[in-house]
């Protein structure tokens, strides 16, 4: 046990109804209506973006070249390989790139954003670590659980979602992030540690209301 293990741990609660949420379930059997799933691509297409700029920062905070590579790999996978897939996918569900380029943040998405870039103009590479981790690793989980389930038949582009984030170069990544938060909490003070705490419990928060935030189309009211 790790503390990446210690940190699921003490959310566990929060992932339970992210992975049960109806919105999640409803890409597994294929139910979701589609006008649910284009809002979601249109606001993780804007999370990515400000997702790349943590990143980024985290390869300036990296005082190690290996992991300054690793974090290098994280960015270029998600702002040229992922977006690109994102741009892609969206294209096959009637969402044009201009569309994408000109959704406004919801309420939500803005907040969670705002909480991650905080905390990484403000923190350490650990600390990074820590507020991006339930993002990756909670997709990955997500999507190995979904394809365990099976593919809807009746919502191939659902199935080509969860193919993505079931992926082993995805889990690979998600499992590189938990062994660097272990390896570098071991050297961290009790402080530090519980600012990761924190971090990673607030974006387990976050996640789940993103997921509901795509489900109930949420807009800004005025």
């Amino acid at each position: 046990m790790g503390f990446s293990d210690d940190l699921r741990s003490g959310a566990a609660d929060i992932w339970a109804k992210e992975q049960t949420h109806p919105f999640v379930k409803g890409i597994g059997d294929g139910s979701l209506p589609l006008e649910k799933f284009r809002h979601y691509m249109r606001q993780d297409y804007v999370f990515l973006i400000d997702f790349c700029r943590v990143i980024s920062l985290a390869v300036t905070k990296t005082p190690n070249v290996d992991d300054m590579g690793w974090f290098a790999r994280l960015l270029h996978e998600t702002l040229n390989t992922e977006m690109a897939l994102h741009v892609s996918f969206c294209g096959d569900f009637g969402v044009s790139e201009e569309e994408l380029r000109t959704t406004v943040a919801s309420p939500t998405t803005r907040a969670y954003t705002r909480h991650m870039l905080q905390t990484a103009f403000a923190g350490s590479a650990v600390d990074i670590a820590a507020v991006i981790l339930p993002c990756s690793w909670g997709y990955c989980e997500i999507g190995q659980d979904l394809k365990r389930q099976g593919s809807p038949e009746n919502a191939p582009l659902y199935g080509r979602w969860i193919e993505t984030y079931a992926s082993q170069e995805f889990a690979e990544l998600a499992e590189w992030l938990r062994g660097y938060i272990d390896r570098t909490a071991a050297e961290c003070s009790p402080v530090e540690q519980a600012r990761m705490e924190q971090a990673f419990l607030i974006s387990s928060r976050y996640e789940y209301m993103f997921w509901d935030a795509a489900y109930r189309l949420e807009a800004w009211p005025v």
